[in-house]
């Protein structure tokens, strides 16, 4: 692995942070960029629902570390009326499981919900009042936040011993800082190789219907002075078949037991173009992601969305007539057989996935 202890601190490192008094959440609302940076604080549960539903935030890491702050937001409102233990924890739930619902994907949210419900069940077992408890899924929340930055730094070392020095890479949605908590997942290994000196040409998709490759990607990039070009979805397969690109990174919302993994929509025909192509084409996420309980991608769920954000939402005039009919899933999984390498904190699995996925979770190398 790459030594990173001398390389500065990445951007966006506090795109979502639990507000002085602990009465709120704020983040970067990602749905205003990059024509604008406006933060916004989130008190109650409808907030927290509508941030995650909306995309104001998004990537699954982030996803998982916006969601246990809000389980204390919750916890400690919830505390400050004084039920007993198991009306505590009973509301509590009730929120986690209002807050899972506003995306099924990915699984960030709801193993983030689960683990602070579990440490709640944990106090109030043990003999904590409310108070008590809150305070320790304070402490929680906390350290989701820096496990999260400690995994993007690892992430970003085993990624990092993949491409060399002067690779052009393409990428597809966002997966930087701002869907993370630094560094990101698959842009960790791109930041930080810059920071070392390092020199990549990135091709980011722009990746429809929600532009979070050209509204969050190439800004990151560019804001990183990493050298980026901003390409159309369709246009993926000319820079494969002219030899631009060398390697493809994405990141993942959930990884299943054989390898088969969902990530936004379009992800999946970036597979097949670089298999087509012979280009290696990489997975990069923490094992928060991985979901044994699904064994293969049928079994992941996929958000369909509004189909009225393909034909208006960055349209001055709605780009198709009102009666069209429109699919908008909002991710795709690809297949495990396209996939050349997962990489997570913990290391770079490799085919057959459903056994080194299995020896990485157990510890193993």
């Amino acid at each position: 692995m790459v030594d990173i202890k001398n390389t500065r601190k990445a951007p966006f490192s506090e795109n979502i942070r639990l507000r002085e008094d602990g009465k709120a959440v704020v983040i970067l609302d990602q749905t205003m960029l990059p024509s604008g940076t406006v933060y916004a604080q989130l008190k109650t549960p409808e907030e927290m629902y509508e941030a995650i539903s909306s995309l104001k935030v998004r990537g699954a890491p982030a996803i998982g570390i916006f969601a246990a702050y809000c389980m204390y937001v919750t916890g400690a409102e919830t505390a400050g009326q004084n039920p007993p233990g198991d009306e505590f924890l009973e509301r509590l739930e009730k929120h986690g499981e209002y807050l899972k619902s506003s995306r099924p994907t990915a699984v960030n949210l709801s193993w983030a919900v689960d683990r602070m419900l579990k440490k709640a069940a944990e106090e109030i077992k043990r003999g904590s009042g409310p108070s008590q408890a809150a305070e320790a899924l304070r402490e929680e929340a906390f350290q989701i936040h820096r496990e999260d930055i400690a995994m993007c730094r690892k992430i970003s070392q085993h990624g990092l011993s993949l491409i060399k020095d002067g690779d052009g890479i393409l990428t597809h949605c966002n997966a930087g800082p701002l869907a993370t908590s630094q560094y990101g997942t698959a842009l960790g290994p791109i930041l930080l190789g810059k920071e070392m000196g390092m020199e990549f040409h990135v091709f980011a998709d722009e990746t429809r219907p929600l532009l979070q490759g050209a509204r969050l990607t190439a800004y990151e990039l560019q804001k990183a002075g990493v050298d980026v070009t901003l390409i159309c979805d369709n246009m993926a397969s000319l820079v494969m078949k002219n030899g631009w690109v060398q390697a493809c990174f994405v990141g993942c919302d959930r990884i299943a037991a054989n390898g088969d993994t969902a990530n936004k929509i379009g992800t999946s025909g970036v597979a097949v173009l670089a298999a087509y192509y012979g280009i290696p084409f990489y997975v990069l996420g923490p094992t928060s992601t991985i979901d044994l309980s699904c064994s293969s991608g049928k079994d992941i769920p996929i958000e369909v969305r509004d189909g009225a954000e393909i034909k208006e939402l960055f349209y001055e005039r709605p780009s198709a007539l009102p009666e069209v009919k429109c699919y908008n899933p909002a991710f795709d999984v690809t297949d495990s057989s396209l996939i050349t390498a997962i990489v997570t904190e913990k290391g770079i699995c490799r085919p057959p996935f459903e056994a080194s996925i299995r020896s990485q979770l157990r510890g193993g190398a």
